[in-house]
């Protein structure tokens, strides 16, 4: 492996040295007295030759996340159970070769637009942009070769919060038809809290649209371990966007009270999910939530609870809204980590975000960037059992 560095708090960096030669690990982690900081690691190479590398953070509790620079991706993340053991509680692959595949965007960063554009189609400055189709008659994510697809320049943030790292990535003018070249930046930072903070910047050239989120699909009683519907849910949240058999908001803000969407008190994932469904898309949750906070300073989102492992995950938030998704679209043709075969409600989303087909909605948070201006977003994940 190369490029290899690594902060060590304790004495025994030669049996750090060797174990971090060995990039595998067990599914179920102890703490240790050695504690790193921050790894680097070869990842390979996409089908054009780039390299890829992974990047290991660790905090002195013993959490590790790790995070490769394709598609700015958390391919582990081990988190407490109120019997200290660690365990990795999201989706993905063993090995990159799964993420070059086709899959429903594990751990990336999503964008430059994250969620739906209806009709792939937006109007801007007086000028109609249109953009690829890849979800039915509708833009998804970024398009065919989002952010969630390129490989991210990458250096170690070493902060007094905690340990990271910077990766960055100039989408140029016209990129999955977006108008200008669009400079990004996202932070990921381990803290002593076990949380991951996830800090979003990005400047234009060139009046466009931006709205960055992660799509990191969560379990948190370990994926090997079954489906999230025994997740107990609270999402910090009065009102929703209905949306049309297309999943796109109608334009319309209607109240979760009396609906199978009300989270407002902890609940059962599946105890109602059967009673949500859309058009012909399979039963489950799939929609943008209007949050309770500002839309500015960092509020309170969501949490969610597993009472088998006691785990126990937090979602802070500067955006106005989360999308929800209950891994509908999972069907057990996707093989995971460690041979786990993905199915329905195998994982759940927390997508931070600005609103689903924003850019066509006047009444809606503005997505819109202009020169001069700064895109700032700051998500925390905090981990916790009980």
């Amino acid at each position: 492996m190369r490029n290899i560095f690594i902060t060590c708090i304790s004495a025994g960096a030669l049996m750090l040295m060797s174990g971090c030669a060995n990039q595998k690990q067990t599914t179920t982690q102890t703490k240790s007295m050695i504690q790193a900081e921050i790894q680097k690691v070869s990842f390979g190479q996409t089908g054009d030759g780039k390299s890829v590398d992974l990047y290991i953070l660790k905090n002195s509790k013993g959490m590790t996340v790790k995070i490769t620079t394709y598609g700015g991706r958390i391919t582990e993340l081990y988190a407490p159970d109120r019997k200290g053991t660690f365990n990795d509680v999201v989706l993905g692959f063993d090995n990159l070769n799964g993420y070059l595949n086709v899959n429903p965007y594990f751990g990336a960063i999503v964008g430059r637009v994250a969620n739906r554009i209806a009709n792939g189609k937006f109007k801007l400055g007086g000028k109609e942009y249109t953009l690829a189709k890849n979800d039915g008659p509708n833009h998804l994510h970024g398009g065919i070769k989002g952010f969630d697809k390129v490989v991210w320049n990458a250096e170690p943030l070493h902060r007094t919060d905690g340990v990271g790292v910077r990766l960055s990535y100039l989408s140029p003018d016209g990129e999955e038809g977006y108008p200008g070249n669009l400079s990004v930046t996202v932070d990921y930072v381990l803290t002593d809290n076990n949380e991951l903070k996830i800090e979003y910047k990005a400047t234009t050239d060139k009046e466009t649209i931006v709205n960055l989120s992660n799509h990191s699909y969560f379990n948190l009683s370990g994926p090997e371990n079954g489906l999230i519907l025994d997740h107990e849910l609270l999402i910090n949240a009065n009102y929703y966007t209905p949306v049309d058999d297309t999943l796109i908001p109608t334009g319309e803000i209607k109240p979760v009270e009396g609906t199978p969407l009300d989270f407002r008190k902890p609940e059962r994932i599946g105890a109602r999910i059967e009673q949500v469904k859309v058009g012909n898309n399979p039963s489950g949750y799939d929609h943008n939530y209007v949050l309770n906070g500002s839309g500015v300073s960092l509020d309170f989102v969501a949490r969610v609870y597993e009472p088998v492992t006691g785990r126990m995950m937090e979602v802070y938030s500067t955006e106005p809204g989360v999308q929800f998704y209950s891994g509908n679209f999972l069907d057990g043709t996707i093989v995971g980590k460690k041979g786990v075969a993905y199915k329905k409600h195998h994982g759940f989303c927390l997508e931070t975000q600005h609103f689903p087909d924003s850019i066509n909605h006047p009444e809606f948070p503005s997505v819109v960037l202009k020169p001069g201006q700064t895109y700032t977003q700051t998500t925390i994940y905090k981990f916790s059992a009980k």
